[in-house]
């Protein structure tokens, strides 16, 4: 077992690769600190991890909000022990308007979900790793801070900083034992890319099938990966199979871009 004795916050973990990520560190033995902004979701994922044999901690949780944050972490450290991990999933997709066309009021709330609320995260815990000797964060990125796509740009834009301040944490940290990465996935095939690629076809006249068949050609692997593939590339990173490696971008997104 990978996190045997360890405990893991994992943030935005209600739905799809929150979900997945906090299911596969506790199958490593991890204890998990479940945090979205619903309650009733992350109670459900709480449960799947507690059946699996590992003790889990629900906290609703605003990553928006560094009081909340704050509030966590000590949560965490009191009733689990201590914090070893950290996967920052919190996310926001903007309003997929173009820059000039934008509302940039709006574009506030992407930040502060994306890069804020990520650095609130990490400025919680870090104290925590510190008593522990060291720790791991993983920050879920996106392939688009490196593909440009119209209408990204308050997305790519955010995460892109988000890229950034994950080199600069790494170089900060890296004193302490703390080691900070970023994992760039591209399309997640699930239920919401499902529903997309039927959009488009019906836009464009074609089957769902032949949009999959497109988007996976631009692949190296000729696929789209599934959340639970891509929380394995967090695992990894958050685990000591990768302990000499900080301050990376790890695409997994089957080749769909290099980094």
């Amino acid at each position: 077992m990978l996190f045997e004795g360890q405990v893991a916050v994992v943030s935005g973990s209600g739905p799809g690769l929150g979900r997945e990520i906090a299911f596969a560190l506790a199958r490593e033995g991890a204890d998990v600190v479940v945090a979205a902004r619903r309650a009733d979701g992350v109670a459900k994922v709480a449960a799947k991890v507690e059946a699996m044999g590992r003790r889990a901690l629900p906290v609703p949780c605003d990553v928006t909000d560094p009081d909340a944050c704050m509030a966590l972490a000590e949560r965490a450290s009191a009733e689990l022990g201590g914090i070893d991990v950290l996967v920052a999933n919190a996310y926001h997709d903007g309003d997929f308007s173009r820059v000039l066309d934008a509302d940039l009021s709006t574009w506030r709330t992407t930040f502060d979900v994306n890069f804020f609320g990520a650095v609130h995260m990490v400025r919680a815990v870090a104290p925590h790793m510190r008593e522990r000797g060291g720790g791991r964060v993983v920050m879920v990125n996106t392939m688009s801070t490196e593909r440009v796509q119209e209408g990204f740009g308050v997305y790519a834009a955010s995460k892109a900083a988000l890229k950034s301040i994950t080199r600069t944490l790494a170089k900060e940290l890296g004193p302490d034992g703390i080691r900070v990465n970023g994992v760039h996935p591209g399309y997640i095939w699930g239920p919401s890319v499902e529903w997309f690629f039927r959009h488009q076809a019906e836009q464009r006249g074609i089957t769902p099938e032949e949009v999959y068949a497109e988007v996976a050609g631009e692949t190296a692997l000729g696929y789209l990966p599934d959340a639970a593939e891509v929380a394995g590339a967090v695992v990894m990173l958050a685990s000591d199979l990768a302990r000499c490696v900080t301050g990376q971008a790890l695409g997994a997104n089957a080749g769909h871009w290099f980094h």
